[in-house]
């Protein structure tokens, strides 16, 4: 059994090779147990298309973008957004289970608007302690109709754990996921991060 689910963490794409270190290989390895677990999971409910996070300590930071197919806006589009705290962890809330548990409590839902755009507002992210990643915001996209899918992570071109290296082996899902943060006079982070469905 530890030979098949090392085969299949060396053969995985990246996020379940994470998912893998996170959270251990048996948890994200078997097929009834997927790497995002419904990511997908508010069903029909109304959602807006702004994502506030919850206020925890950190640097505020502001995400927006446009979500398109074929260079035309896409509306309603669950957006799954999660991420790491200040500690570089997905700290859960007290009594926490399921998703709540898994990735923390700076996570949430959004639907792209008529224009297709959206917006985050949560903190900068802090990467994870002992690992060599540079802080990211995880994201899956999921179009009406459509199934759950991964993109490329927000990441940050001023961070210094950021390497060309890093950025070559990167997929390039969604669009690219570099973004460049600029910090506003009221002392809040700003970073654009487009999603191309057919990318």
């Amino acid at each position: 059994m530890r030979r098949r689910l090392l085969a299949v963490f060396r053969l995985a794409p990246r996020p379940l090779r994470l998912c893998g270190l996170v959270f251990g290989l048996a948890a994200c390895a078997a097929p009834s147990n997927p790497p995002c677990e419904g990511c997908g999971g508010p069903g029909e409910a109304p959602l807006g298309s702004v994502l506030q996070m919850p206020r925890v300590p950190g640097e505020a930071l502001v995400v927006t973008g446009v979500v398109t197919r074929r260079g035309r806006p896409a509306a309603g589009v669950l957006v799954y957004a999660y991420q790491t705290d200040m500690t570089g962890r997905y700290t859960p809330p007290p009594g926490a289970t399921g998703l709540d548990a898994r990735h923390g409590r700076l996570r949430g839902w959004l639907r792209t608007g008529p224009d297709g755009g959206y917006r985050i507002e949560t903190i900068r992210p802090v990467a994870y302690p002992g690992f060599p990643d540079p802080a990211h915001i995880h994201l899956t996209v999921t179009p009406p109709g459509e199934p759950d899918r991964w993109i490329d992570d927000i990441v940050f071109s001023d961070d210094p754990r950021l390497t060309s290296a890093w950025l070559d082996r990167q997929e390039g899902r969604g669009g690219p996921g570099l973004t460049h943060p600029r910090r506003g006079a009221d002392g809040v982070w700003h970073a654009r991060r487009d999603i191309a469905l057919d990318r």
